[in-house]
């Protein structure tokens, strides 16, 4: 197999391969090749061979995010059954909330979608005390979110495919689906928009969004963990406008043949039995990521 390479312009001499030299000075267009050798200041991600970013804790990931969430009161005992023992569960409640997200930064301007779950904890460590919500299960509909939320900060993301919200107004609805199978419909009819004092409310209950994850990384040829930390992620929400409005969700149970790997978990979602509905919003403005921030909880 020849790889072509773009020849340097005979009238810029040989100022192509000094580019490339200053873009890349250990690889392979550099006169002095070395072994790769991993930088102390720099972050990386597998394959970590092929070189990563400069750490910078002041470094912010941005996007326009539309944010549908439905919000219910389920049975303490069932969903503590998910919930560490590490952790204690504040309150019998289980958030699923739809974000659509476009014009990342750390994208390039690309765009995808997520479904979260969650419920509100405590960890009291013998450092820290936090109350945030915990990531029950996270799907997204790209790759790259899921690599850097699951191995930097612990968040648990699998893959699914996740519709666009469809939106005839008053009338919102999406769907969340594997191979063909669906196995989750939201749907929300909105409100007026709020304003004023009702928006100001909406706006402190809506803008900090830090998150707990647990960060399991399993032994090798062996049961047991590697690692096992409880991670806080801090990020929020901007939020320019909030409509309140009446949601639903319906959960569609699969088979292992239909999904072999999170049948399991999309089972134990569905058999929470919601005991009353708390609320839905449909919250648009800009997510903020601090993952520089992030930190290991103790």
């Amino acid at each position: 197999m020849r790889t072509a390479r773009t020849p340097t312009d005979p009238a810029a001499g040989c100022q192509g391969e000094e580019k490339w030299q200053t873009l890349y000075p250990s690889g392979r267009y550099s006169r002095a090749i070395t072994m790769f050798r991993l930088d102390r200041d720099t972050t990386y991600l597998m394959p970590a061979h092929f070189g990563g970013d400069p750490f910078d804790p002041s470094y912010q990931a941005r996007q326009k995010a539309r944010m549908l969430t439905v919000t219910f009161e389920t049975d303490r005992a069932e969903l503590e059954r998910y919930i560490p023992e590490e952790l204690e569960l504040r309150a019998p409640e289980v958030q699923v909330a739809l974000s659509q997200l476009t014009e990342i930064n750390w994208l390039a301007g690309g765009h995808y979608n997520l479904v979260s779950v969650s419920a509100p904890v405590r960890f009291a460590g013998d450092v820290d005390r936090v109350d945030a919500p915990y990531a029950l299960v996270v799907w997204e509909n790209r790759t790259a979110p899921i690599l850097t939320g699951r191995e930097q900060t612990g968040v648990p993301k699998i893959f699914a495919d996740i519709e666009d919200l469809h939106v005839h107004r008053p009338h919102y609805a999406t769907s969340v689906s594997y191979e063909g199978n669906t196995f989750l419909t939201m749907t929300f009819e909105a409100g007026d928009p709020l304003a004023g004092a009702d928006l100001d409310r909406a706006k402190a209950a809506f803008g900090p969004l830090d998150t707990i994850g647990w960060r399991y990384i399993p032994k090798v040829g062996a049961p047991g963990a590697d690692l096992s930390q409880f991670i806080l992620f801090p990020q929020a929400m901007e939020v320019d406008r909030v409509y309140p409005g009446t949601g639903t969700l319906t959960w569609t149970e699969l088979s292992p043949m239909q999904n072999p790997r999170q049948h399991h978990i999309i089972r134990a979602l569905a058999s929470l039995p919601v005991k009353r509905m708390i609320g839905s919003m449909l919250a648009e403005g800009e997510v903020v990521l601090r993952g520089a921030e992030a930190r290991i909880l103790r």
